[in-house]
This record gives C-alpha cells, structure tokens and sequence, in this order.
C-alpha cells in the first residue's frame, strides 16, 4: 500500500520519536520524498518554500533513521517513527519543533514519571537552564554522576536500616533519579532496560539453585 498521489502531489508526514512517541515534526512529502525515503531509510522532506527536495540532517547533521512508516486510511498521511540522530529535529536546536506551550497536557497516566523525568534529563542536556542540577551533574561528568550514585545507593541501605518508611521512599526516588542521570549519560534508554528486564523475567530455573545474574 501507497499514498494516493494522484490524489494529492504533497502529502503531511508526522514525525514520532520511535523509542519515546514524543512528535517530533511535521514536513511534507511529495512522490520522490517518499521513494527516496523507502530505498534509503531516512526522512526526506519536499520544502515548499525552497521547492525542493529536503534530506533531513544533510546539513545540520541531525539525520532520522526511520524505524517504521504508516499511512492513514485515506492514504494521503505518514505516520513516520524514526531515530532521531544528532541535537534534535528543529532548525531552532530543540528536539522537538512542538515546544510552545499553549495549554498545558496533564498527563495522567501511573506509569509515566520515569519516562518524564528521563525526557526532561535529555532535555535539559539539549536545552540547558540556568541553576539546574541536572545541568550540574551532565557538565561534571560520568565520575561525578557515578559518585552521586554511590552516595544515594549508600543513602537507601541506611535508610532501609531504619523504620522512616518515608525516609526510604525519598532515598529511593533520589536514587532512581541519579540512575536515570547515568543512563542518558551513557546512551541507554528506558527500553534498553526494560527489554533486559523482559529477557531475564522469562528465564526459568531452580530456585533453590544460588541466585545466578540473568535469572530471576
């Protein structure tokens, strides 16, 4: 299945982060766009203003490795997942062109606030804010990031020592935040543990066998 171009010479194509499903951009695509992007795997764009061909990141760098493509029911939308390579998708350095806040999305959701603060972690690396710690600690470094998770690691055993519930619940919270820290750090992502944690999670032994590392 194909977009209908006879139907339309320029069709939109949203853009999703596909680990994160943040929107990333919207461009146009046109029938040599979308040809080039099936043989090459990487977005490419019509620029109506310049009225050409738009390779995203032949510039700038920022290239997007597409992952997997969509197209709507009435065949005239994209639906592009794609890696985001480099500082981000918009021209103006953010990683996402969707950035001005017109009314704020509450989210809701019980299990998205480890997503969102590793978000915000990888947003303040592209977009960095005066007296933020998060820019204290990716200035500083992979040693000082360790270090802090060293300390807060300590922090958790003593607090579990005690009877402070509360206590060890924060102790736990600054802990997972650290870790969240070291893991933009060092490029791993959420579903980079997650699908660790899948893999170990079906492996079955004894378990009255001494605990060996991949099995739980």
């Amino acid at each position: 299945m194909e977009p209908d171009f006879n139907k339309m010479k320029l069709i939109p194509a949203i853009v999703q982060d596909y680990k994160t499903k943040e929107v990333l951009m919207l461009a146009y695509v046109n029938e040599e766009s979308y040809k080039y992007m099936i043989e090459n795997k990487q977005t490419c764009f019509y620029s109506r203003s310049r009225q050409e061909l738009w390779h995203k990141g032949e510039t700038s760098g920022d290239f997007q490795n597409i992952k997997g493509m969509y197209l709507d029911c009435d065949k005239d939308t994209l639906l592009i997942y794609v890696e985001q390579l480099g500082k981000g998708a918009c021209h103006t350095g953010s990683y996402s062109c969707f950035f001005n806040e017109i009314m704020q999305f509450e989210d809701e959701s019980n299990n998205s606030i480890i997503e969102e603060v590793y978000n915000q972690i990888k947003d303040r690396d592209k977009n960095p804010k005066e007296n933020s710690y998060t820019n204290y600690l990716l200035n500083e470094g992979i040693d000082k990031i360790c270090k802090k998770v060293g300390e807060e690691a300590t922090e958790t055993v003593i607090a579990a020592k005690n009877t402070n519930k509360d206590e060890l619940i924060g102790e736990i919270s600054d802990l997972v935040y650290h870790v969240l820290v070291l893991m933009y750090n060092r490029n791993i992502g959420l579903e980079d543990v997650q699908g660790k944690l899948i893999e170990r999670h079906k492996i079955q032994g004894n378990k009255k066998k001494k605990h060996i590392k991949g099995d739980y």
